[in-house]
């Protein structure tokens, strides 16, 4: 599940199919991972909202034409996940091999749109911007894609 073998202290990294079965297991994963680093409970609800949310992008606009089971997929596209947990918040990386344009995609999340209440889509990016510090897109490293970036600091009580 790593993506070298071996992860840091604090880190998780996942490589997976651009599958919607992969997005839940990574989910769960995700979850597990937040909880042993002690991550408080309500922020792991949010890093598990976010992480939903980018890894869905992934699958449905990232190259996995919406395929909801690993053996449906009709290449080898991938998509990755990468948490790390500071003592103050977290980042996530998550990237897709979709090749999409990380400048034409910034300007969604710079200003994203407010949802149309009607439309069952289209709030991802929105609620995302509510919850997070920074949300930043840059070109995958592998080049096929992009990665999105998500920054958040807990609140001081």
């Amino acid at each position: 599940m790593t993506r070298n073998g071996a992860a840091r202290p604090h880190e998780l990294r996942l490589d997976l199919p651009a599958a919607h079965s992969a997005e839940r297991m990574a989910r769960g994963v995700l979850r597990q991972f937040a909880q042993r680093e002690h991550v408080p409970a309500n922020e792991i609800d949010t890093l598990e909202f976010v992480a939903g949310e980018l890894l869905t992008n992934a699958v449905d606009h990232g190259g996995g034409e919406r395929t909801l089971r690993e053996e449906d997929l009709r290449s080898r596209v991938r998509m990755s996940l990468v948490l790390v947990v500071r003592e103050d918040g977290w980042t996530l990386r998550v990237g897709d091999q979709g090749g999409a344009d990380p400048e034409s995609l910034r300007a969604l999340l710079t200003e994203p749109d407010e949802p149309d209440i009607e439309d069952e889509r289209g709030r991802g990016f929105f609620l995302l911007a509510q919850m997070l510090d920074s949300l930043d897109v840059v070109r995958s490293e592998d080049g096929l894609g992009v990665e999105f970036v998500a920054v958040r600091t807990y609140a001081r009580g």
